[in-house]
């Protein structure tokens, strides 16, 4: 099937569920098998030079995310429980020597990805793409022994499909529910780009996306944990596991109905109180989700980005210290301001991150991620002055990335910043240098400065890769923990 031949179809689907008169809840049987042919079809589609640019740049992020969270505690313990678990070995567990099952190695390197938040993520879809598409990838990868352009392919279909069912699903709607898109629509990616480097046909992707269906999971009470644990399962780990699970099911010959976004008792229907099944084919082919897919410059949750950049901007055109301020209002869309609101993990707890930037002047990762409790009174009394207001007013249509920030100073002055948006986003994205620049501060403490160059220049020449085997030796820590250094089994 040609990309243009999927591209009409794909058109003409959306221009039908899109009419006033379509009933939203109707989904034309022809949406699966669409998806499945793109899918199916990948390896023949040639991807447009400037989304390999950007696929290159959030492989590069997800690999760096992977290796810094590798030596956090989600990183640990799921590396524990893979090495116990054994598994034959196909694949790497990243930051060790140790291979298990594709599978099992999904579900570490994904929970490392986003053990804690510096990993991508895509506004529209609600969703994290890289911390399941990309270590779904890899693991399928070194299961099939391929090349970097493939994989690169692979990436980018990943980062269509999920994105695409996180939209079809409306985010909004769904977290009413308890639902939470981020691990759904995961699901889907990572079984999309791990089909693609299976090789599945259509019939299989077919049936690899009933399985991811069956598979899905993820409510938001993950919010409540104090460690970052169960959030990195919930949206990195699990996904990318059940992903591959689903492609080796149907690589396997297990068939099934490969209908889910169809027909009675579908996907979207049984999660979202308003589906949206036009989204997932809208622009299929012709528009890269990856490219809609912001790269974090700061180390903390997605809503703290615009509210932290605004606090520095203003810091700088005010000459202000943190003795300075009596009082700080921030503004957000209710739905992001309640996901950053006062919580108990450090790196998406917005009063705790601002007050950390005007105490220290700067927010690193290991700020970010340090016990809170540990930190000075200086710090803890700042946060007390720091209000967050979901403000309705700041409606998610026109950006759901906007901020208002007002800081009240002790010497009588009233400050305000507004930002529609912050650098690291499709519209205001970073550049190659300072993605890579992020990539060395996250991976060199764990695999040494030498390795991190190796893989930065690894990652420019991917498309160059004759199997993505190759990288192995450079995601190995510069001490290799000696419990951890042993194949499964």
């Amino acid at each position: 099937m040609s990309v243009q031949s999927i591209e009409r179809a794909a058109q003409q689907i959306t221009d039908l569920i899109s009419t006033p008169e379509a009933d939203p809840l109707t989904i034309p049987s022809e949406i699966t098998p669409i998806l499945s042919a793109y899918v199916a079809a990948a390896l023949t589609l040639p991807l447009p030079e400037e989304v390999v640019v950007q696929a290159k740049q959030h492989i590069l992020d997800t690999f760096a995310a992977m290796i810094s969270g590798s030596r956090l505690k989600p990183g640990e313990v799921i590396r524990r429980y893979v090495k116990r678990e054994g598994g034959p070995p196909v694949a790497q567990v990243i930051g060790s020597s140790l291979l298990s099952s594709a599978t099992l190695a999904a579900l570490a390197n994904g929970t490392s990805a986003h053990a804690d938040e510096t990993d991508d993520s895509h506004a529209a879809s609600g969703t994290h793409p890289g911390c399941a598409v990309v270590p779904a990838a890899l693991a399928m990868g070194e299961q099939m022994g391929s090349n970097g352009e493939a994989f690169l392919q692979a990436v980018a279909v990943g980062y269509d499909v999920g994105c695409r069912v996180g939209r079809a699903l409306n985010p909004l709607s769904l977290s009413a529910t308890g639902h939470s898109s981020r691990s759904l629509g995961n699901t889907f990616g990572a079984c999309a780009a791990a089909a693609v480097l299976a090789r599945l046909n259509a019939q299989q992707v077919g049936w690899a996306l009933a399985y991811s269906a069956q598979q899905a999971a993820g409510i938001g009470s993950y919010i409540r944990a104090k460690e970052h644990i169960e959030k990195a399962l919930v949206l990195g780990g699990m996904p990318a596991r059940n992903g591959v699970t689903a492609v080796n099911l149907a690589q396997a010959g297990a068939g099934g109905a490969a209908d889910p976004f169809h027909g009675g008792r579908n996907f979207l229907r049984a999660y979202s109180p308003d589906p949206r099944p036009e989204e997932l084919v809208r622009g299929l082919g012709e528009n890269f989700e990856i490219a809609q897919t912001s790269i974090k410059k700061y180390c903390v949750g997605s809503p703290i980005q615009a509210p932290l950049e605004a606090l520095f901007e203003m810091v700088a055109e005010h000459k202000l210290c943190a003795d300075d301020i009596e009082r700080l209002i921030v503004r957000l869309p209710e739905h992001r301001a309640a996901t950053v609101n006062n919580r108990e993990m450090p790196d998406v707890n917005l009063q705790y991150i601002l007050a950390l930037a005007l105490v220290h002047g700067e927010v690193s990762f290991a700020m970010a991620h340090a016990d809170k409790t540990a930190g000075d009174e200086s710090i803890a009394a700042l946060e007390s002055r720091i209000e967050l207001v979901a403000d309705p007013e700041l409606l998610e249509s026109v950006s759901p990335r906007q901020v208002r920030l007002e800081a009240f100073t002790r010497d009588g002055r009233r400050l305000a910043k507004y930002l529609l948006t912050y650098r690291g986003t499709p519209e205001n994205p970073l550049s190659i240098e300072e993605v890579e620049d992020k990539a060395r501060d996250l991976a060199s403490s764990v695999i040494g400065n030498r390795k991190t160059e190796e893989l930065i220049q690894c990652i420019r020449e991917l498309d160059r890769v004759g199997d993505m085997r190759e990288l192995r030796p450079k995601f190995v820590v510069i001490e290799q923990d000696s419990s951890l250094s042993e194949q499964g089994g």
